[in-house]
């Protein structure tokens, strides 16, 4: 049993805990960039939200549509709203049904998948050599087997995307991005959401582990391997959105001195 919830936790950590924590830390370099940048923020956030925005709210009706959430109404992007907010989404669900509860955890964080979505798609299209590299090898790291020599071979990877710097594609993708990454922000509203529908999602975890440990323990296992290798590719994403957003802030810091 001690195996199964140690299989289990690793799980939960990998997936669910690596979308809110990597969520929130992207959320903390957007206020810090948009907290730099002062009154100039609004129109910043009006230009990059002419992408970002619409594929924020796209982020919660994919998962809307997964969960079988009813969309009442959608509002992809309204610079022009009376009270600031740039696109919504109005949904509702039946309370007495656990997928659609459990799926208001995936619909409150969806902006984080589809923004990881977008990224791979964009990287596919401009640089498709430099992702099927990177899926080929992240695919083997294992940060469970062996912390010190995944981190190595992780940052090796990542240090290899560097090297399309020389093709004009590749500052498209980064400047595509930094649309994407602006608009990544958790709202209070979405994060509420996603805490109704952690619990269930918690117990979701277990109750497949349990199972699956009925049948085979290499099913749990399997799943486990399944998750960590999610796990290897969003990291992969997140170090891009963190490394063009960390580089926004800098670069603003030093337009804003002058």
């Amino acid at each position: 049993m001690v195996d199964v919830l140690l299989n289990c936790l690793i799980q939960i950590l990998s997936t669910l805990g690596m979308i809110l924590i990597s969520g929130q830390i992207i959320a903390f370099f957007n206020k810090l960039f948009y907290k730099i940048v002062g009154s100039k923020g609004r129109v910043i956030c009006y230009v990059t939200g002419f992408i970002g925005t619409p594929l924020h709210e796209l982020g919660h009706v994919l998962m809307c549509v997964i969960f079988g959430h009813k969309i009442h109404k959608i509002n992809f992007y309204s610079p022009n709203s009376p009270d600031g907010t740039l696109g919504y989404v109005s949904h509702s669900y039946n309370k007495n049904n656990l997928w659609q509860k459990a799926g208001n955890f995936f619909i409150g964080v969806g902006p984080i998948i589809i923004g990881y979505l977008a990224l791979f798609g964009l990287l596919y299209l401009l640089l498709p050599e430099l992702l099927l590299s990177a899926v080929d090898r992240l695919q083997y790291i294992d940060f469970a087997d062996n912390s010190i020599q995944s981190l190595k071979g992780f940052f090796e990877i990542f240090v290899e995307l560097f090297k399309g710097a020389v093709f004009w594609q590749w500052w498209v993708f980064i400047f595509l991005g930094s649309f994407i990454a602006l608009h990544m922000t958790l709202s209070k509203p979405d994060l509420e959401g996603a805490m109704s529908g952690l619990i269930l999602c918690l117990l979701a975890f277990l109750a497949v582990n349990t199972i699956s440990a009925l049948i085979s323990m290499a099913i749990v296992k399997e799943i486990t391997c399944i998750m960590l290798i999610l796990f290897n590719f969003m990291l992969f994403f997140f170090c891009i959105f963190l490394m063009i957003i960390v580089v926004m802030c800098a670069l603003a810091k030093v337009i804003v001195r002058r």
